[in-house]
Formats: structure tokens, C-alpha cells, sequence
């Protein structure tokens, strides 16, 4: 049993290593849990996002999977027995032998475990082939949205494409039954583009960033507010530790982009006026007012809500990873996906699900947030051809699709010969 935290991405990557480790042990997965977060403030559960029992079905060849915990271990106090493994009895970098070390002796003689919190867990190399290969199936072709996202998805994908899309692989398996099929009357060049641009600039990635964004003491007060009530630990350490000083966070490329930076490298990079750009993430820290750069800039700037009814929303409302699953799809599916924030478990597992499906042919904008805060620092001084000239030698390095490195993210960087045939572009 796992009790996956943090949101809908985070709770996805611990979906895909429960899997491999319930291999790993010959044990049976129970449908993972959800908890509660007072961040994303989602009652979700597996089942209100993914399809059951495709899940239980795709990956029975692998896994024995269940909805519950068998009836005669349901009334076991876990704790008391010593089957509750939380983050802090296996370290994140453990390998796959430490569990069988010391894992497997609890599952023998109490025959359950439950993992709590279960946090990016055997994400790490070295790792053995049939275990990496068995995450990327279920990352890549066991979650499966329920029918109401794919529906809704396919709603907001034909909105921004039109009806004359084609289809493809990668739009076949994010919405099933609902994806368009392609009219062969029909001529592509009519489907209309867009770019997604995950802008990661909630107050929750702000105040957890520790960086400062130019709105003065007013700023300070607010974000050190919500620090108290969502990240105390953080709080905490602030009072009663030197932390590296909001500039030098900057410098070194720690702090999210603003709007107002992520309008100047869209700009720089050569997308004109007229780019369709749809907005994925939740409210932007500073709302409108932070946002007046871009719209200015790119008048055609959608959102979720802005293309879709209120109607079409209101069975979504409340449930913030549901929507995330929205943006998910919106973003996967674009001809062009930027990012501001590399480090973003969405924007990796977007990234990853482009170059699994996309043949080459969808590119990611990744940009290296430190040798671009070197040249965002300058932006008062310097020329904007070379600014421009810089920007897109950045990016231009950060396009190119390699084989996977070493202890990179498997969700991220797929392109290896665990989870793809051709790992060569």
C-alpha cells in the first residue's frame, strides 16, 4: 500500500515507482491513496483522475493489483505492528536492495507494508533494466485519464487546434475515445498552432522559492504569511539560519521566472505578435497586474477558463489536480511547449510525454535558468539584438534531444533503451 503526497505530478511518479516495487517484492499493489494537501487542497483519489481498472488490466502481466486491502487485514493496526514506512525510514537515494533488505522481512511477517508519503522514491540509478522499463509503461501507457478529463481534454485540445487537427499518438493516448480522428480530406496547414507555456508563478512556488519579485515590504509580509501557515519547517529555518540572500538566489538561477522575464525570452526566442499561447498552471501570484507584460505583448493569450464554459469547468472546480490534468493535456499536446521552471515535476513529465510520443517532431523550450538569470540581470543595459542573440543560443542548446544521462528522470528523459527502440533523434 502507498499514501502518495504532494499534487497530481508528484502523486504520479510515486503511481509509477509503487509499481516497481511491488515487483521488486512479489507483492500485490492496492490501489494507491492520495493524501490530503493543505497546498493543493484536493480530495482526489486514484480513481477520480486514472482509469481503474485499465491500470489493474494493462499492468497485470507485471503486478497483481487490488481496489482494497483484503478483508482480513483491513482491522490490523499497521502502526502498531511495524508495517508503516514513512520518507524518513527509506532515503530517497535508496536502491533497489535496501528494500529487499529491509522491506521484504516486514512484508513476509506481516504480509502488508504501507508507504506514507512514498516522495520520488528507487528514482535513482543504478537501477535494473526490467525495473526501469516496467516504470515508463506505467508512466506512459497505464495512467490513463477517466473519461471526464479525456472528454473535456479533447474539448479544450480541438478549441486551440480547430477541428481540422490531425491526430496522432500522443493525443490517442491522453484522450482515448475522444481524441479527433484525423478527415484525410483535410489540409493540416488549416489546423491552427499554439504554444503552451507552463507559467510556474503560484504563491506557493514564490514563497517557497525565498526570492524577491520587486513588491517591497507588502511582498515580504504576504509571502512570509502564507510560509507560516503552508511551509512552517521553512519558516522556521529563516528565523534560525542564514539562508542565501534573495540575490544571490537569483544569480544563481533558483528563483521562478516572473511574467515579465518569461514574456522578454518568448520574445527573444522569435515568437511574433499573433502566437496563439495558452497559460497552464493555477493563479498567477499578483494576478492581472503581473500578467499586463505578456498580454500586452501576446494578445492571444488563452487559459483553460477562458476556453471553456462555465458549465463545461463546474464539474472541476474544487479539484486542482483534476484541472492540473487539464493543463496536462493542453500542454502535451501544443505544437510548442515552454517552461519557466525546470525543476517543475509537471513540465518534466510534460516534457517526457512529448518526446515519447511526439517522433521528433514536439519541441520542448527548457531553458537553463542560471546562464538565463546572467543575462535577464543585464537586460537594462544590454542590446536587444544581443540579448536576443544570447537567449537563443540558450535555448537552442537546451532543445537538443539526447539519450538519456546518467541519474537523469526516466519520466523526464525517456529516450533510452528501457523505455524507447530508437533512443537516437
Amino acid at each position: 500500500m502507498i499514501s502518495a503526497n504532494g499534487g497530481i505530478n508528484q502523486q504520479r511518479v510515486a503511481i509509477c515507482n509503487a509499481v516497481t516495487i511491488s515487483r521488486l517484492l512479489n507483492a500485490t499493489l492496492v490501489i494507491p491513496k492520495f493524501l490530503y494537501s493543505n497546498v493543493w487542497l484536493d480530495k482526489s483519489q486514484f480513481g477520480d483522475i486514472y482509469q481503474e481498472d485499465y491500470f489493474i488490466k494493462y499492468l497485470k502481466s507485471d503486478i497483481q493489483i487490488v481496489k482494497d486491502l483484503p478483508v482480513e487485514l483491513q482491522s490490523l493496526d499497521l502502526e502498531a505492528i511495524g508495517s508503516l514506512v514513512n520518507d524518513t525510514d527509506v532515503m530517497k537515494e535508496a536502491k533497489p536492495s535496501l528494500y529487499v533488505k529491509k522491506i521484504l522481512p516486514i512484508l513476509l511477517r506481516n504480509r502488508v507494508v504501507h508507504f506514507i508519503g512514498f516522495g520520488n522514491r528507487l528514482s535513482f540509478d543504478p537501477i535494473p533494466s526490467d525495473l526501469q522499463r516496467l516504470r515508463c509503461r506505467c508512466n506512459f501507457h497505464a495512467l490513463r485519464f477517466v473519461h471526464k478529463i479525456q472528454e473535456t481534454g479533447a474539448v479544450l485540445v480541438e478549441r486551440l487546434h480547430g477541428r481540422r487537427a490531425s491526430s496522432s499518438p500522443l493525443k490517442d493516448n491522453l484522450l482515448g475515445q475522444f481524441a479527433i480522428k484525423s478527415d484525410p480530406s483535410a489540409n493540416k496547414s488549416d489546423a491552427s498552432k499554439y504554444l503552451a507555456v507552463h507559467l510556474r508563478f503560484e504563491i506557493d512556488m514564490v514563497a517557497y522559492s525565498l526570492c524577491y519579485f520587486g513588491g517591497g515590504k507588502d511582498e515580504e509580509d504576504e509571502l512570509e504569511a502564507y510560509r507560516q501557515i503552508h511551509f512552517p519547517v521553512l519558516s522556521e529555518l529563516k528565523k534560525t539560519t542564514k539562508l542565501p540572500s534573495a540575490a544571490f538566489l537569483r544569480s544563481e538561477g533558483k528563483c521562478p521566472l516572473a511574467p515579465e522575464e518569461a514574456v522578454l525570452m518568448l520574445a527573444a526566442i522569435g515568437f511574433k505578435r499573433s502566437t496563439k499561447i495558452y497559460i497552464a498552471g493555477a493563479e498567477i501570484y499578483g494576478g492581472k497586474d503581473r500578467m499586463a507584460a505578456i498580454s500586452r505583448l501576446y494578445p492571444a493569450l488563452v487559459t483553460k477558463e477562458t476556453l471553456l464554459s462555465p458549465s463545461e469547468l463546474e464539474p472541476f472546480r474544487n479539484f486542482s489536480s483534476q484541472l492540473a490534468a487539464l493543463d496536462f493535456i493542453a500542454c502535451a499536446a501544443a505544437d510548442a511547449f515552454a517552461m519557466t521552471d525546470p525543476g517543475s515535476q509537471f513540465s518534466s513529465l510534460v516534457q517526457g510525454y512529448r518526446m515519447y510520443y511526439g517522433g521528433g517532431d514536439l519541441p520542448t523550450i527548457r531553458p537553463n535558468k542560471r546562464r538565463l538569470a546572467s543575462i535577464l540581470v543585464k537586460n537594462a543595459t544590454i542590446e536587444w539584438n544581443e540579448f536576443e542573440s544570447r537567449v537563443r543560443k540558450l535555448i537552442h542548446q537546451t532543445k537538443q534531444v539526447h539519450e538519456r544521462p546518467v541519474a537523469r528522470s526516466i519520466f523526464r528523459h525517456p529516450r533510452c533503451s528501457e523505455c524507447m527502440c530508437r533512443t537516437e533523434q
